[in-house]
């Protein structure tokens, strides 16, 4: 039988050159994309996720990356022995992959057995994979006893939403989490200053692993949700003050409240204009793992214009419209 190489970089989008933590973050991007809870019925992403679980089941752990670059410089070796029918050169090479130390056994986020009980596939994997990779066996060897598999748990992601205010203070969640079919809540500190879109990670609260291999990780990406008053861009806030129309024109004091509920008094100077923007330093949002360090608020003028009138007050307005008449005459005059 033909044995197709395949290429394991390609798959995950990354090179030889490429460190552990890329291939690992190359993975979990492409995993999340293709996973069959979001793609249902798509037969294609299924089968790209299988590519993608098994490039990792190799690239994701040291010794399988070595031997298979290895492999894959004496590819043609391996293909002409094949072709003549001569000895295979790497007979007994998926035996042992991890050495006689302590480093072996898998390191994929998703085991061989976990790919058949999802997809009801006895053959996961590729015929190349199963030839060069098949892994150690679990079963009892003759004169001694296998060694289990040692794999990582999944990572798990989850969205979370926040206000505005739990962003600026931090606050703590107790979520209920389900996974490997056991419930179990915990609680989960957000930190001061997250940003819609973050992601917070919590250690060991994601899938369990086998054969004494760690949990992997809880991500919650953060969703945050308009505010009725402030608006953020980065770590500032913006929002609008309402001033007085004699204010404005005379200058004076406007409150500006913020985002704790605390007001401040903001000056303002005589003829400000609507719209005009004045910024309040150290008011804005705080830096994660920073709390002093903290953006700016951006109050908005917003001229208040009179829904009513008093008497007094229309005879004021009156004389001033007078006067700013008499004004306009004398300079289109001179």
């Amino acid at each position: 039988m033909t044995v197709e190489f395949k290429d394991y970089y390609a798959t995950l989008g990354v090179t030889k050159a490429s460190t552990e933590k890329e291939i690992k973050q190359a993975y979990r991007k492409l995993a999340r994309k293709h996973h069959p809870d979001v793609n249902p019925g798509d037969k294609q992403a299924e089968v790209r996720f299988k590519d993608i679980n098994e490039a990792y089941e190799v690239l994701g752990d040291p010794p399988k990356r070595k031997k298979y670059d290895e492999l894959g410089a004496n590819w043609r070796q391996y293909e002409q022995a094949e072709r003549q029918g001569g000895p295979n050169p790497f007979t007994g090479w998926n035996v042992n992959m991890g050495g006689g130390g302590g480093g072996g056994g898998f390191r994929t986020t998703m085991s061989q057995e976990e790919m058949e009980g999802m997809f009801g596939d006895a053959h996961p994997f590729s015929d190349f994979f199963t030839t060069f990779f098949g892994g150690e066996p679990e079963t009892p060897r003759a004169g001694g006893r296998g060694r289990p598999r040692h794999r990582a748990g999944r990572d798990v992601e989850h969205e979370i939403e926040l206000t505005l205010e739990d962003a600026f203070q931090g606050t703590t969640r107790r979520l209920a989490l389900k996974h490997d079919g056991q419930a179990r809540t915990v609680d989960v500190r957000i930190p001061a200053g997250v940003g819609d879109g973050s992601r917070v990670r919590v250690a060991g609260e994601g899938e369990h692993g086998s054969g004494g291999a760690a949990a992997g990780d809880l991500f919650l990406r953060v969703r945050l949700v308009p505010h009725a008053r402030f608006e953020r861009k980065g770590r500032d806030l913006y929002v609008t003050a309402p001033v007085p129309v004699a204010t404005a024109v005379l200058g004076g004091e406007a409150v500006v409240e913020t985002l704790t509920g605390k007001s401040v008094r903001l000056r303002i100077p005589e003829l400000t204009q609507n719209g005009q923007v004045f910024r309040l330093k150290g008011y804005g949002m705080p830096k994660v793992g920073q709390a002093d360090d903290t953006g700016d608020l951006y109050a908005k003028v917003d001229v208040q214009m009179p829904t009513e009138l008093s008497a007094e007050e229309r005879e004021h307005y009156e004389q001033l419209a007078k006067i700013q008449k008499g004004a306009a005459a004398k300079n289109s005059a001179a």
